[in-house]
């Protein structure tokens, strides 16, 4: 595994980026920018919860809202009855991951195929959407923090610097922080698909039954890999509930879910840097939409990503580097037959020359 690790130059590549863009990025723009910005490192985090379990996994949810859903109001409600935000955070992670092993356990032992598998997961997330909308009463309140519905959980609190004195983060220090969870997530995901019970996990894609018949408990590494995929999906909704310092019902939402969706989809299966890419490039995209007030911007956005999974069906990331490895092995062709063509010549000059 470490040596498959430190010869992938792309490791490198991704973790010295987002090094430089956590040291760089709060000196060079200012705050709206860097805001903004974190907005997109939350939904990062949140890409690749499902960019692991489908891509690694094969494990096609269609409900991932449901566990960005649950960590975030896991945090806004342990947070505001704790008075802290460090052990909520954790709360925040633990229990959709727990939650993920519960619901695993039932889907993968009852062997249930991939089809009802989205479906599952799809009914659970509306579910949890249905019934957090009617938590509206004033009776609906887990110790003092009330559930408000539709309205939401307003006055989340802001994380805490963990070794200042329960210092609030400011927009910067939120952004640094938020930016190297994300590096970590990147990090050991990498490492867990590189070990071998990543490998394993990939060949139970790839083959069920014959993983099955190499002695591989399918059902086992399917639920681990799926709750990994909850834990780092609820650990995003604590960053967007605290981001926002809000949270409500749309944090269960189906379009959050198929946002994950497509981000996988246009960053490239079976990549976790594409999705990253995705995000950024489609939420940009969706900002600028949204300030011309033409059409809506999930139409607009609709309309460009149509065409985009048609022409890159592998995706952005896959595409590219095809896309490169093409022109590299033509430029090398080219090269070599430029030698070959100069070597034919100086001989034909050598020849006419003995003459």
């Amino acid at each position: 595994m470490e040596k498959s690790i430190l010869k992938d130059p792309g490791l490198y590549v991704m973790v010295s980026i987002g090094l430089l863009i956590m040291i760089f990025l709060p000196i060079m723009m200012d705050m709206f920018a860097i805001m903004q910005i974190t907005q997109y490192v939350v939904l990062s985090v949140y890409a690749l919860s499902l960019a692991y379990i489908w891509g690694y996994g094969g494990i096609l949810s269609f409900g991932q809202s449901c566990f960005f859903g649950l960590g975030a109001y896991t945090f806004a409600v342990a947070s505001i009855n704790m008075g802290s935000t460090s052990l909520p955070f954790i709360l925040a992670i633990i229990i959709p991951a727990l939650f993920g092993v519960l619901l695993g356990y039932f889907m993968f032992y009852g062997r249930l195929s991939d089809v009802y598998l989205g479906v599952v997961t799809l009914v659970v997330t509306l579910i949890f959407w249905k019934l957090i909308n009617h938590t509206a009463g004033p009776q609906y309140a887990i110790g003092d923090a009330r559930l408000g519905g539709f309205n939401g959980i307003p006055s989340i609190p802001i994380l805490n610097m963990p070794t200042a004195n329960g210092q609030m983060m400011d927009p910067i220090q939120m952004f640094v922080t938020f930016m190297a969870i994300l590096i970590m997530v990147y990090v050991g995901l990498r490492l867990l698909i590189a070990s071998e019970f990543g490998r394993v996990s990939i060949s139970i894609r790839e083959n069920e039954v014959r993983s099955s018949l190499l002695g591989y408990d399918v059902r086992r590494h399917k639920v681990v890999v799926f709750s990994i995929g909850c834990g780092i999906a609820g650990m995003s909704g604590a960053m967007w509930a605290t981001y926002q310092t809000f949270i409500d019902p749309n944090a269960f939402s189906l379009e959050m879910s198929a946002k994950a969706l497509v981000w996988v989809m246009a960053g490239g299966v079976g990549t976790l840097a594409g999705p990253i890419i995705a995000v950024v490039i489609l939420q940009w995209i969706s900002l600028k939409l949204g300030q011309l007030n033409i059409i809506n911007n999930f139409v607009l956005l609709g309309l460009i990503l149509v065409p985009l999974v048609l022409i890159l069906p592998k995706g952005l990331l896959p595409t590219v580097k095809q896309w490169s490895q093409d022109l590299w092995t033509i430029w090398k062709k080219n090269k070599a037959n430029e030698g070959d063509t100069i070597i034919k010549e100086s001989e034909t000059v050598n020849a006419g020359r003995r003459k």
